[in-house]
């Protein structure tokens, strides 16, 4: 039984992560902050590790400094969120990689990279690494998905279909953008951006 949050809307990159899963022995979510990284993490985790978690006076991070493998007890797939708080994480996980040779037992996620020198090892073999965007408009439920970027790169014939959306709804659709948590700015709360023409 996974940690999947109440109300979590089911993301494009879930079929990568679970696939890397079995084929790595851990995996690192990386993206812009909002994008949804802690909660697709958290779908695919039996437990948790927060590194950014204020409790206690930043315990957690205290703690992981101090010992790195700290960090990584837990069930399996075990998330790691906000690992680059305390970079020697990344060691220590590439460590229990090689020492347990088991595919899916960690899961990091991060918004930033720390500084190179920081980190020892790449990771290479054995931490692979997922870049998540915002939410395409598929996934926040704005669009059928009749048409993929993909197939549009791949140079396909584009058919041509009509836009249940007005003038407004798109130009808010864009301004709104990807994040998760902005979803609620649209639909049955009405559009809230203003009119730019």
């Amino acid at each position: 039984m996974t940690l999947t949050e109440k109300g979590y809307k089911p993301r494009l990159i879930d079929e990568q992560i679970s696939r890397y899963l079995k084929n790595f022995g851990a995996i690192s979510i990386e993206g812009p902050k909002w994008s949804g990284k802690t909660w697709t993490s958290l779908n695919h985790a039996e437990s948790v590790f927060y590194v950014g978690d204020p409790a206690n006076g930043f315990s957690n991070r205290s703690l992981a400094q101090l010992d790195p493998g700290a960090a990584l007890n837990g069930e399996t797939p075990h998330a790691i969120d906000e690992w680059q708080e305390v970079p020697s994480i990344w060691d220590a996980v590439r460590f229990s990689v090689d020492k347990e040779q088991t595919r899916g037992r960690y899961i990091l996620t991060g918004s930033a990279t720390p500084v190179d020198n920081e980190v020892m090892h790449s990771g290479a073999g054995r931490i692979a690494r997922i870049a998540m965007r915002p939410m395409s408009l598929f996934e926040s439920g704005d669009s059928q998905g009749k048409i993929s970027l993909r197939s549009v790169m791949d140079g396909d014939e584009v058919p041509a279909l009509p836009s249940s959306y007005s003038i407004d709804e798109l130009i808010n659709l864009i301004i709104r953008g990807g994040w998760p948590d902005n979803r609620c700015f649209h639909g049955k709360r009405g559009i809230v951006a203003a009119k730019l023409y």
